[in-house]
């Protein structure tokens, strides 16, 4: 699958907790939010906010949760986690890569704030 932008492109979202601003780097290396003491050698993302909602609110840490539109800046692929195990044909648009994503900007909409406070 290609990442690269087009007229109709696709847009992709990450849940977090963490406070980051447009131009931040998500790199790999951090602590996983499901197994404790791992390390992530991937960076995961949605291409639906429901997917992304679903990422912030089981993220780690102790801050409000967000929901950020990113670019991947190299290949990525389908989730296997969630699309070869829970969700065949990976209907939540859960992707993955090894190179970082960079952050857009914060997503701002009622929906969100409203299902995320």
């Amino acid at each position: 699958m290609s990442a690269t932008a087009s007229m109709f492109s696709q847009s992709f979202f990450r849940g977090t907790k963490a406070d980051l601003k447009p131009g931040d780097l998500i790199v790999t290396g951090r602590q996983s939010n499901f197994i404790e003491g791992k390390s992530l050698s991937w960076v995961y993302f949605a291409g639906t906010l429901d997917a992304a909602i679903w990422g912030a609110e089981l993220s780690a840490g102790s801050g409000r949760e967000r929901i950020y539109v990113v670019e991947p800046t190299g290949p990525i692929e389908d989730d296997p986690n969630l699309t070869d195990k829970k969700f065949p044909g990976n209907p939540t648009l859960s992707y993955r890569s090894r190179d970082p994503l960079r952050v857009h900007d914060q997503a701002r909409c009622n929906v969100i704030n409203e299902t995320l406070n």
